[in-house]
């Protein structure tokens, strides 16, 4: 009896229930596969980038170039893939760009020349703007369909997918094994599961055509105020994931003199945060309101840049980038699902449009933060995003999500 009861309670505890939904959900599961793979392969790649520069010996600044290819390739897709997503639907653009994502990911780690890794990470960018706005639109249509809330989940699925591709890109570079076996193994392996998949996303109700039918005529679009305002919340908030992505671990070690073991530890505590928060996030949105979240995130978010920075300490900063990782974790499914819901406009269209211009601050945040350092201390750098998280709080009172 005391067990029955037990289960009856999990059912009815939102953060349970919500987990269920999606990871007993077979389309709901499928989709946020797409995501994981989408971060597996990325994070595959990013492990062996010494590798590559030390195999082309490329100087620092030759590989900065090099690497900006990708992000030009996802800057060239992103306002196309709207248009793509009419013509294909959202099932098969997932498709086509994932088995474009796991083929051209073999490019830069097998290239022999700049030039060929130049174009393999290019088609990486290219591929990554296509499915990006497709496993999106796809979570968004499932939710309208079966009236569930997956969003955050399937957000959860793709950070979840770069933990483990990371930790198992360490443990294969710990062994010795060929980053071009450990490559072509986890392409192979991502085939084979987009194949997998491709039946149940087919079964996913398409956003692609208008009711009578017709296809909309889905492309990038300029936006109008409230999408602005999303984008400038959007902006702020991936500059705080690109200060943990790029400059935790510079942070720590160089500025607070924290040793290189401590120092990694700074991206796995905002990872790690931000991961476990979006796999609650579909019960915490309902409950607490997406705008409402929005403001507390975006001050969480500050508040933990401030804490690395008024308390100078490996110890305190670990915990100032985990709750900035908290702060951080919600702002994308709220943002991706909202943009995709503004009256008069195509949800792929919306989608891109939002991921085009967020994706720039997340390319522009690191930089910025370097430029400020230079001048001023990196304390000053980080505080800079601290204070643009800050007036992403007081955007999100006045933005309409819909």
């Amino acid at each position: 009896m005391n067990t029955i009861v037990s289960v009856d309670k999990q059912h009815r505890n939102p953060f349970v229930r919500n987990l269920r939904t999606f990871f007993l959900n077979r389309h709901a599961l499928a989709v946020g596969l797409v995501f994981a793979s989408d971060s597996a392969l990325f994070g595959s790649w990013v492990a062996h980038i010494p590798y590559v520069k030390q195999k082309l010996n490329l100087s620092e600044a030759e590989l900065g170039l090099m690497l900006f290819a990708m992000p030009l390739g996802l800057l060239i897709m992103n306002p196309l893939s709207g248009w793509v997503i009419s013509k294909l639907g959202e099932a098969k653009a997932c498709f086509w760009s994932a088995i474009g994502l796991a083929l051209s990911v073999l490019i830069p780690v097998h290239a022999p020349n700049p030039t060929l890794l130049a174009i393999g990470l290019f088609l990486m960018g290219l591929n990554a703007a296509l499915i990006n706005v497709a496993m999106n639109t796809s979570a968004t249509n499932l939710e309208r369909s079966q009236g569930i809330v997956i969003m955050s989940s399937c957000h959860g699925m793709w950070s979840l997918g770069g933990l483990l591709s990371s930790g198992i890109a360490g443990a294969i570079i710990a062994m010795h094994i060929s980053p071009s076996i450990h490559v072509m193994v986890m392409s192979a392996l991502i085939l084979l599961l987009t194949f997998g998949l491709q039946p149940l996303l087919a079964q996913i109700p398409s956003s692609s055509r208008t009711e009578t039918g017709e296809k909309a005529g889905s492309s990038f679009v300029k936006p109008n105020l409230d999408l602005l305002l999303m984008i400038l919340i959007g902006l702020a908030l991936a500059m705080g994931e690109g200060a943990a992505f790029d400059w935790s671990a510079v942070y720590l070690r160089e500025t607070l003199g924290a040793t290189s073991q401590i120092a990694a530890l700074g991206f796995g505590c905002f990872s790690l945060m931000m991961t476990s928060f979006r796999f609650l996030g579909d019960a915490i949105i309902p409950k607490i309101g997406p705008k409402r979240w929005l403001q507390i995130g975006g001050v969480l978010a500050a508040l933990g840049l401030f804490v690395a920075i008024a308390l100078p300490f490996p110890s305190t900063a670990l915990l100032g980038f985990a709750i900035l990782g908290a702060g951080c974790s919600l702002g994308a499914p709220i943002l991706y699902a909202a943009s995709m819901r503004v009256p008069g406009i195509p949800p792929a269209a919306g989608l891109a449009t939002f991921a085009t211009f967020s994706f720039i601050g997340f390319l522009a945040g690191p930089p910025t933060i370097g430029f400020v350092a230079e001048g001023f201390g990196l304390y000053y750098g980080l505080g800079f995003v601290a204070v643009m998280l800050l007036i992403s709080a007081g955007l999100s009172r006045i933005v309409n999500l819909f």
